[in-house]
């Protein structure tokens, strides 16, 4: 007996299967409003990359957005530092085409988006490596060879600027993690069926590791400094410098 799929509607124009979250399709058209709903302090966040960026780029640098989605973060730090060459990294085709959308409308001059896969890619020398809840998506298997080819790219004195959704330090953290995170997207409208919906089809896709987890492939791929830089329930950014 074939067993039917069920599709789940997530908010926001969003729908997927069990086990299917995927950046392609009709997600990129709706990225930015969903997971603005989703993550505690989006905005903010970019506001920190932005200043803290400032401490590590030259004219002249080469810097990446790793997993850019639909461009925005890659976009306003061009704007920002003009004399930077700025790449913005997807592995999703959708997302790339919604970010070179945006960038004719208003091209900085000195961005380019590229799909890559990280585990596959090789990096040119870097002043600034940026993954803003980006690196969580990576299957663990890859992951510490990705963090590896990060500092190895970077030049020294260069930065790795990472956020992550994290799991808690146990099991009584966790649930407490998972409520009031349920909690902040109810806030936000969501409803029951499309929060449970949402973690559902993140299943084997969304694979966050805990703050100790993050810690350690930093130092195994040799970060030796290594600072958290924001901290909101399960969401956290870190900031490495070679």
């Amino acid at each position: 007996m074939a067993v039917q799929k069920v599709v789940m509607e997530l908010g926001d124009g969003l729908s997927a299967e069990t086990a299917a979250w995927s950046f392609g399709g009709n997600t990129p058209q709706h990225f930015e409003d969903h997971v603005r709903r989703s993550v505690p302090h989006y905005d903010t966040g970019h506001e920190l990359v932005l200043q803290l960026s400032d401490f590590f780029v030259r004219d002249g640098s080469v810097c990446y957005e790793l997993g850019t989605s639909t461009g925005l973060l890659t976009r306003r730090l061009a704007e920002r530092h003009s004399k930077v060459r700025w790449i913005g990294i997807d592995i999703e085709p959708a997302m790339i085409q919604q970010a070179q959308a945006a960038l004719a409308r208003k091209d900085p001059g000195n961005v380019s988006f590229r799909v890559e896969d990280l585990s596959q890619m090789e990096f040119e020398p870097a002043d600034l490596v940026v993954a803003y809840y980006t690196i969580q998506f990576i299957p663990p298997r890859l992951r510490q060879e990705v963090i590896n080819k990060i500092y190895r790219s970077l030049n020294w004195g260069g930065a790795f600027i990472q956020f992550e959704k994290v799991r808690g330090p146990d099991a009584r953290f966790q649930d407490i993690l998972t409520g009031l995170y349920n909690d902040f997207k109810m806030s936000n409208g969501y409803g029951p069926a499309e929060i449970i919906g949402k973690s559902r089809s993140l299943r084997g896709v969304l694979e966050p590791f805990s703050t100790q987890g993050n810690l350690d492939l930093l130092k195994r791929a040799g970060f030796v400094d290594t600072m958290s830089i924001f901290k909101h329930l399960c969401f956290e950014g870190y900031v490495s410098i070679k």
